[in-house]
């Protein structure tokens, strides 16, 4: 059993982990407002992209892109070559965030025949790195602070090895923030787009479209559309993605917090039931030598009244 000196060490160490967890813990949330800014500041664009691609392919229904299946979503033959953007955190303490995301993403590549890993994070690229899973090295992008910039660079990438033919699919798996208690890992189709999901929400109006021209022509017009959208997806799974990690580590410092909370009040009561036991015994030991001291007066004297 631990004896008071013992337990006050475990009393500093113990404030002194709340002092970072209490740090982290306010760090993880002005992240999180911040991501959330980010996201409501570029929505509105990449929503608009999205519907400047439905647009283009309503008034020009007989245009074909390579980024593109035309086919209905019930007719498409088995794909075995993918591409996963896996997206994780570059450091734990964030829950079980990071262990959903490679879970999800396990299960993915168990349903696939030929596929390519392009870890976004450092977490997700060692784990897969360790499974001996195909995983792209030289693509090595951090999870931290995304930008538009970051993400452009990355659909350049991939939207090289689709244009290449090396890959036919693209797939990104990345955490949505639900609420400030949970997320969702979800994993959305990058490349080809489904023309028929496009259409499915417009085909009801076609009876009254208007004309649009378009120029150069509308190849080219979905190109350029093409690329910006894939930018904004990425964009926007990896600011999804790091509002879910900071959420998911801000409530583990919370939780860490709350136990180191709890560890303390009893530390405090062994610490305090050592001070009164050892009060106590001084109080014995005191009382004790002063009975033992009044004994001994008393023998001398009574050899004293003896003696005379």
């Amino acid at each position: 059993m631990a004896n008071a000196h013992e337990i006050l060490g475990r009393i500093k160490s113990i404030r002194d982990t709340m002092k970072i967890t209490k740090a982290m813990y306010m760090v993880s949330s002005m992240k999180v407002q911040k991501a959330k800014r980010k996201l409501a500041e570029t929505l509105p664009y990449f929503t608009a992209l999205q519907e400047q691609i439905s647009d283009v392919l309503l008034h020009f229904p007989e245009t074909t892109h390579l980024f593109f299946d035309n086919r209905p979503e019930d007719n498409l033959e088995v794909v075995k070559r993918r591409i996963y953007v896996v997206i994780t955190g570059d450091k734990g303490m964030a829950g079980p965030y990071n262990l959903n995301v490679i879970k999800e993403a396990r299960t993915q590549f168990a349903a696939s025949e030929n596929y390519q890993i392009y870890a976004v994070g450092e977490t997700g690229r060692h784990v897969f790195l360790a499974e001996k899973l195909p995983v792209n090295t030289d693509f090595r992008m951090s999870s931290n602070n995304p930008s538009v910039h970051r993400a452009r660079l990355m659909a350049e990438i991939l939207l090289e090895r689709y244009r290449a033919e090396e890959v036919d699919e693209i797939y990104v798996v990345y955490t949505r923030m639900k609420s400030s208690i949970s997320s969702e890992v979800l994993v959305e189709q990058l490349l080809p787009f489904r023309t028929s999901r496009y259409l499915k929400g417009q085909m009801a109006d076609k009876a009254t479209v208007s004309e649009m021209e378009i120029h150069p022509s509308a190849t080219e017009v979905l190109e350029t559309l093409v690329r910006n959208t894939v930018t904004g997806m990425l964009y926007g799974a990896m600011v999804e993605s790091q509002a879910s990690e900071e959420s998911a580590r801000m409530m583990s410092m919370k939780t860490a917090t709350d136990n180191a909370d709890t560890m303390l009040a009893e530390l405090s009561r062994q610490y305090n039931q050592f001070r009164q036991a050892a009060i106590t015994q001084e109080i014995t030991e005191v009382v004790g030598g002063a009975k033992a001291l009044q004994k001994k007066k008393r023998k001398r004297r009574q050899k004293v009244t003896g003696a005379v």
